[in-house]
C-alpha cells in the first residue's frame, strides 16, 4: 500500500527556514529548471492559440472579455456610480473588478508602455512567477518531486490559457502560492504583503487572508511573542483588505451592497449555494451536451472529488482552508457555467495536491505518460476556449 508522508513541519526560526527551503529547492538550478518548465507551457499554449485562431492576432484573444474590463479600469480610473442601458436597466462596468491588476497596468502604462502590451506583460511574468511559486510551495511541504509535479499539474490544467492572459488568475494564483510559502515558512511580513495583494486582486483573496489566519493559529505555540505579533497583523490586514474595497465601492456609490448589485447587474454573479451548478451538473450529464459543456461539468465534479481527497489527507491546514473556501465560492456561486474552469483555475492549485503526490512516487514512465496526457488536453482546451468558443470565460 502506498504511503504518502506528511507535509514538513516548519523549522523554529525564519533565517534557517529560508536557508532550508533554498536547499529543498534545489538551489539556483532548481528554482530555474521550475522556471523553465514554466515558461515552456506558457510557449506552447501560445503556439496552440496561433494555430487555432483563424485571424492570427494572438494578442487580441488573449485580451478578450474581461481583458478589456481591466485595461478601461487602468486608463480611465473606476466610474462614479451605476451605469444603465437606454431603458434604464443596470449594467455592470468597472466597480465590479478589484483594483491591483488594473493598478499594475496603470504603472508600466505610466512608462509609455501603451495598455494592451502593459496587460499581457504583467500576465507574463505574473504566470511565471506562479508557476515558481506552485514548485516552491510544494517543495516546502514535500520535497522537489512533487513540487516539479504540481507545477505541471496546475500550470497545464484546462483553462490554464489564462495564465497568459489579461486576467487576475495569474496574479492572484502567484499571490496565493507566495503568501502560504511565507506563512509556512512564518515570514509574517511576507505573508502579510502577499495576503493584502491577493485580497485586493480578486474576491476570493478572502480565502486567502483566512488561510493566512489559519496559519497564524498553527503556529502560534512554536512562535515567540514577536512573531504572534507580526503573524496577527498580518492576517488581520489581509482580512480587513478586500472588505475595505467593497466598502469604498460602497461609499463611492451610495449604496453599501454597490459591488454586490454591479455584479448581479454586468455578471449575474449570485452566491445561490451551488444550485445553479447542480441545476448545470444534471442537464449536461444527463443530455450529452457539447464538448465545453461535458469538460466543464466533469473539471467541477474532479474538483469537488479531489479537494475531498485532499481533506482525507495530512495536509497543511491552511493550505487545505484556501482549498476548501475557494472551492465553495466557485460552486456555491450562480453566474456563467462556462466562466468555472477559469474560476477554479486557483482551486486546482489543492486539488491537484493528491495526484501530484502520488505521480511523485510513481514510476517515470506512468508519471510521463499521465502529465504528457493531461498538459496536451489542457493547453488544447485553453486554446480552444478562446478561438473556437464563441462565448466569454
Amino acid at each position: 500500500m502506498l504511503t504518502l508522508s506528511p507535509p514538513a513541519a516548519p523549522p523554529a526560526l525564519p533565517g534557517a527556514a529560508r536557508e532550508g527551503l533554498w536547499r529543498r529547492a534545489g538551489g539556483v538550478y532548481g528554482i530555474l529548471l521550475a522556471g523553465i518548465i514554466v515558461s515552456l507551457l506558457r510557449v506552447a499554449q501560445l503556439i496552440l492559440v496561433s494555430w487555432m485562431s483563424n485571424d492570427g492576432m494572438i494578442a487580441s484573444r488573449l485580451l478578450i472579455w474581461d481583458g478589456g474590463w481591466f485595461i478601461n479600469v487602468a486608463v480611465e480610473g473606476y466610474p462614479d456610480g451605476y451605469t444603465y442601458h437606454a431603458d434604464g436597466t443596470r449594467v455592470g462596468n468597472g466597480l465590479a473588478f478589484f483594483p491591483l491588476f488594473p493598478a499594475l497596468i496603470r504603472g508600466i502604462n505610466i512608462l509609455g508602455v501603451p495598455p494592451d502590451a502593459a496587460s499581457l506583460t504583467v500576465a507574463t511574468f505574473a504566470g511565471i512567477v506562479a508557476g515558481v511559486g506552485v514548485y516552491l510551495l510544494g517543495t516546502a511541504l514535500w520535497d522537489r518531486e512533487v513540487g516539479n509535479v504540481l507545477t505541471v499539474l496546475v500550470c497545464a490544467q484546462p483553462m490554464s490559457v489564462v495564465l497568459n492572459m489579461g486576467y487576475t488568475e495569474p496574479l492572484f494564483l502567484a499571490l496565493v502560492a507566495l503568501t502560504l510559502l511565507a506563512a509556512h515558512r512564518r515570514v509574517w511580513w511576507a505573508a502579510g504583503l502577499a495576503g493584502v495583494a491577493a485580497a485586493l486582486t480578486r474576491p476570493t483573496g478572502m480565502a486567502v487572508a483566512l488561510a493566512l489566519a489559519v496559519a497564524v493559529l498553527v503556529a502560534w505555540r512554536a512562535s515567540s511573542r514577536r512573531e504572534r505579533v507580526a503573524g496577527v497583523v498580518a492576517a488581520s490586514l489581509s482580512l480587513l483588505a478586500g472588505p475595505a474595497f467593497l466598502a469604498w465601492v460602497g461609499w463611492r456609490v451610495g449604496e453599501w451592497d454597490a459591488w454586490f448589485k454591479v455584479q448581479t447587474a454586468g455578471w449575474g454573479s449570485t452566491f445561490d449555494f451551488g444550485a445553479s451548478v447542480g441545476t448545470f451538473l444534471i442537464d449536461t450529464l444527463r443530455g450529452g451536451s457539447g464538448v465545453v459543456e461535458m469538460v466543464t461539468a466533469w473539471l467541477i465534479v474532479g474538483a469537488v472529488a479531489w479537494v475531498g481527497v485532499a481533506c482525507t489527507q495530512r495536509l497543511w491546514p491552511p493550505l487545505l482552508t484556501f482549498g476548501v473556501i475557494s472551492l465553495i465560492l466557485v460552486v456555491g456561486q450562480a453566474g456563467y457555467w462556462h466562466s468555472k474552469p477559469r474560476l477554479l483555475v486557483p482551486v486546482l492549485l489543492v486539488a491537484c495536491v493528491p495526484m501530484a503526490r502520488s505521480l511523485a512516487v510513481s514510476s517515470t514512465r506512468v508519471a510521463a505518460t499521465v502529465l504528457a496526457l493531461w498538459t496536451a488536453f489542457g493547453l488544447w482546451f485553453g486554446a480552444h476556449m478562446i478561438t473556437v468558443w464563441p462565448y466569454t470565460i
